[in-house]
This record gives structure tokens, sequence and C-alpha cells, in this order.
């Protein structure tokens, strides 16, 4: 069974995204969940863009959940384990509806699957690879999302419907990022 099933085998919203590279799956793995990495010019824009009306509320003396926090990132995700060169998760707890997300703190794996606090939304994305027949990798990656009532489902499905493209977007490039740094640290090595 993947960390994905065990970790979130019930879910509502789920995107998955994928590319063939010649790098190994443990480089793909290793790279994934560098922090830059995920520093990518696009993403970074797209979530100044999503913060801008809460950062902006709050530098008019308004209140902002945002005010004295770092930008989004890979940062407020919490590793939810590895399975060799096979999968890697990570997860995050809150009402990501809310402008400052609403991010509850979860310590372990344990804490996210045990997490039932009504009115959050609990989501895992991973990384994963197979063996493509041909010398060659594949990429994956899924992200699944669990509301555990009707209140965080009804809240959270407009949420989705209007961030999905740009999330579909962030994917895609984060593979390509991945595969460019895994393929990189492949050809950087001493023979």
């Amino acid at each position: 069974m993947t960390l994905i099933d065990q970790l979130l085998p019930r879910y509502q919203f789920c995107e998955k995204h994928q590319l063939l590279t010649r790098a190994a799956p443990a480089a793909l793995l290793d790279a994934a969940l560098r922090p830059e990495i995920s520093e990518d010019p696009w993403t970074r824009r797209f979530i100044q863009l999503r913060e801008l009306p809460d950062r902006v509320w709050g530098a008019l003396g308004g209140r902002s959940g945002l005010q004295r926090q770092p930008a989004f990132g890979i940062h407020n995700f919490t590793p939810l384990g590895r399975n060799g060169d096979q999968e890697v998760a990570i997860g995050l707890v809150g009402r990501f509806w809310q402008a400052d997300y609403g991010q509850a703190r979860i310590a372990n794996a344990d804490a996210f699957t045990q997490f039932t606090e009504p009115g959050v939304s609990k989501l895992v994305l991973n990384f994963s690879t197979a063996a493509a027949g041909d010398g060659r990798t594949w990429l994956r990656t899924e992200t699944r999302v669990f509301c555990n009532d009707r209140a965080s489902l009804r809240r959270f499905t407009p949420y989705w419907w209007l961030i999905r493209p740009v999330s579909g977007l962030i994917r895609r490039r984060l593979l390509g990022r991945i595969r460019d740094a895994a393929q990189l640290n492949h050809e950087s090595r001493p023979l």
C-alpha cells in the first residue's frame, strides 16, 4: 500500500501529474523536498497574488494573519514519510480557503492521520517514482484533500475550483524542477 493511501485513503479532491525522466528514483525523491526546488519564480508570484489582499489589509492597520509570516511555501508542510525510492509524502491541515490558510500545526504522520477537528481540511502531497521499462523513470505527484464535514466541504469546494488551474501549473513546474535538479546532480557526480 502506498503512503498516500495509508495517510489519506478517503478524499473528495484529487490532482495528478507525471513526467518521464532519465534520473534515478532516489535522486528524484531526494530533490523533491529540497527547499530551493520549490522556490520557483512563477510559484512565488502566484502565492504573492493569493496573499496580497491580506498583506495589504495588514499594512493598512487591519487584522492580518499573514502580517508577520513568511510567504507560504514548502516549510508549511509536515513530512509524513518516505518509502525508500518509491514515494515521499508531506501534508497540511487547515482552513485553506481563509486568507491566512488557517493552518493547524501537526507534528508527524500519526498526528496527521488522527486529526479530526471539524471544519478543517487535510491535504497530502506525494511524489512517487516508477520504472518506465526503458531505463527511464516516471516521476509522479498526487495531491489529495479530505474535508471531514459539510462545513469544510462547502467552504473548500469553491476554493479548489478557483485555485486548481494554478495548482496544476505549479505541480507541473515542480515536477520539471525536480527532474532538472536530479539530472544535474547525476551529471555532476565524478566518475
